[in-house]
């Protein structure tokens, strides 16, 4: 079980049929990456409401989340892929949109440099978005 290597949820990129019915079978939430109608739609069949649009940016952007929003209502997403510090308020204004991830809060650059600090200063901007 992936509790076992100290998992509180899991996150993906896609949500093939597979991993939906294994991912029932764990102790901890999933959060499946879709990123067309049809993926969302398949999802919600097997019980999930909150999902990863990805790649976000490449997928359509806040309008396609825009545009899902009134057929696909039950429907919550965190949008990653092409999701930055500049466009992140335009995905947050969504009322289908929960939160937003992206690398640009760790950068490898800084990852590889151990720079904490700017790490630390990236998170702070990332947090106070609303």
């Amino acid at each position: 079980a992936v509790t076992n290597a100290g998992a509180r949820f899991m996150v993906s990129p896609g949500a093939p049929e597979y991993l939906l019915l294994a991912a029932k079978e764990q102790d901890v939430p999933l959060l499946p990456g879709v990123a067309t109608a049809s993926e969302m739609m398949n999802a919600y069949h097997h019980g999930y409401r909150h999902l990863k649009f990805f790649p976000a940016a490449a997928a359509g952007g806040p309008g396609y989340l825009k545009s899902v929003g009134g057929p696909l209502a039950s429907l919550k997403f965190c949008p990653t892929g092409g999701v930055s510090l500049a466009n992140a308020r335009e995905y947050l204004a969504l009322e289908n949109v929960l939160c937003v991830g992206g690398s640009w809060v760790a950068p490898a650059d800084l990852m590889a440099a151990g720079d904490w600090d700017g790490i630390a200063g990236l998170a702070r901007d990332a947090a106070a978005l609303k």
